[in-house]
């Protein structure tokens, strides 16, 4: 408590420990005790009787079964693909495809928020991000690209677009239901069938996703999601029958997927790991960059690709923006990603979380300074607060290599050549940001950074209209807007 002196002699007690009131998200929310694999329009179990649990991040506790696919069951699901494909949905004009992706884009809307508690129930990422980024996108992309499916010979004039065929794809756990809509609408507007296979710690709302494809009548074997681990991927990634692989993932598997499609006649498209840079000016509106650094990074707990987890700030203004910057992260709250108080939530899995954890210890002993804020952590579950390196080195692996967590890297420069420099010093090249008022600077720098996608006053901001993908280990092709439609077709 403090006692401050009021203008008219009387004492005032003020609590200076302000805390919310609990605010959880509620909906009717149906998870079921067991999920099957998704082949040919129906739920079917798994050949071999196996299954895993999906644990909630936030308290350990066990969600639901989930089907173990082994190759047998990829090999039935591309089976469906094939005969959808040959007999209904190539053949489908792409108008009716359209109303088919426009019916999946207005059900995912109508029941966003259980969309959005099952996401944060099985990923850990707090409510806001899922209600407020995760769905809304998902359902822009179905809508986005419904609008496309009878207009192809307009995306690209003066040529016979043409579907490739059986497409397999493989998301990450990050953003899961985004990830699925991502991938499935383009293929699905350009007359592809497509195999998904989500990640094993969340495959819930792709799951939750098939039984609203069966809600829309979707033809049987058009899309197809089977649930495993690395096996199954590497099933269908390997499956002589697939005609496109798309997977967005670590730059280690990309690489392996890489190899293992070399010899083959597969098109593939790889959206990889990242470590983009967030570039401060002294002329930058310092507020705005330090809320859009916290956007870029805490509010999704880093566990985004393009997240801006080296952070380069002119010298002339570094320690006013550490400060604020500190200021402001000693306000996040962290905790149930159900609480709609919550800013950073859970850590996806325990083994994300030694990861991290690993990556803190390696750059305390590399001799970086290293600050957490002093918010509450749950005991149980799996919560990382959120945290700052001062004094890095370009050398340092927290500077060079992917956390996957709420950790940035904090370093300074001088001259605007010096913050390219070293914003391109890393084998990554997936995203970057720019923060100055000068736009002559914006256009200068950003056309001399080797990165896929940059933000300029703002970070992560996303649009279904707009292409995204990267340079160098980062991957390559593009996913989203008038680019994300060429992967999935054959232009003569």
């Amino acid at each position: 408590m403090t006692t401050t002196a009021a203008g008219n002699g009387v004492k005032l007690n003020f609590n200076t420990d302000w805390s919310y009131a609990p605010a959880p998200e509620t909906a009717k929310v149906e998870i079921k005790p067991r999920y099957d694999l998704f082949i040919d329009g129906r739920f079917a179990a798994p050949s071999k009787g196996q299954y895993f649990d999906t644990t909630n991040p936030a308290n350990e506790k066990k969600i639901a079964e989930i089907a173990l696919a082994g190759a047998e069951d990829v090999d039935r699901a591309v089976k469906a693909a094939r005969r959808a494909y040959d007999k209904t949905w190539s053949k489908m004009p792409g108008k009716e495809r359209g109303k088919y992706i426009y019916r999946i884009a207005r059900m995912l809307q109508e029941r966003a928020r259980e969309f959005a508690i099952i996401e944060s129930t099985d990923g850990g990422k707090a409510i806001r991000e899922s209600r407020d980024v995760d769905i809304p996108l998902a359902a822009a992309h179905f809508f986005y690209y419904a609008g496309w499916a009878d207009k192809l010979e307009y995306a690209f004039p003066g040529k016979r677009p043409k579907p490739l065929g059986v497409a397999g794809q493989v998301i990450p756990w990050n953003f899961p239901l985004l990830m699925a809509a991502w991938k499935l609408a383009p293929a699905l507007a350009t007359g592809n069938t497509v195999i998904l296979k989500p990640a094993e710690t969340t495959p819930l709302t792709a799951l939750k996703l098939a039984e609203l494809i069966q809600d829309a009548d979707l033809p049987p074997g058009v899309v197809n999601i089977v649930t495993g681990a690395g096996e199954t991927g590497a099933a269908i990634v390997n499956h002589p029958d697939v005609d496109k692989i798309a997977f967005t993932g670590s730059t280690e598997v990309g690489k392996l997927i890489q190899k293992s499609l070399a010899s083959s006649r597969k098109r593939y498209t790889l959206e990889l790991g990242g470590k983009a840079a967030n570039i401060i000016f002294e002329d930058a509106p310092i507020d705005q960059a330090v809320e859009g650094i916290i956007n870029g990074i805490f509010f999704n707990q880093g566990h985004v690709c393009c997240a801006g987890s080296r952070l380069f700030i002119q010298e002339s203004v570094a320690d006013v923006v550490i400060r604020k910057l500190k200021d402001r992260m000693a306000t996040l709250i962290v905790g149930d990603p159900l609480d709609k108080n919550t800013d950073i939530g859970a850590i996806n899995s325990k083994m994300q979380l030694d990861k991290i954890n690993e990556y803190l210890q390696l750059g305390q002993d590399e001799g970086a300074e290293m600050w957490c804020a002093s918010c509450d952590v749950p005991t149980s579950g799996y919560f990382c607060r959120p945290t700052l390196f001062m004094n890095c080195s370009q050398s340092h692996r927290i500077v060079q290599e992917e956390i996957f967590g709420p950790v940035v890297a904090i370093q300074t420069f001088r001259t605007v050549a010096e913050a390219i420099e070293k914003a391109n010093n890393t084998p990554y090249g997936l995203s970057g940001g720019v923060w100055t008022d000068k736009g002559s600077k914006i256009f200068k720098v950003t056309s001399k950074m080797r990165a896929g996608v940059i933000w300029a006053n703002t970070y992560n901001k996303f649009d279904p209209t707009s292409p995204f993908g990267g340079y160098k280990e980062s991957g390559m092709g593009r996913e989203g807007g008038l680019h994300g439609l060429a992967p999935y077709l054959n232009l003569n």
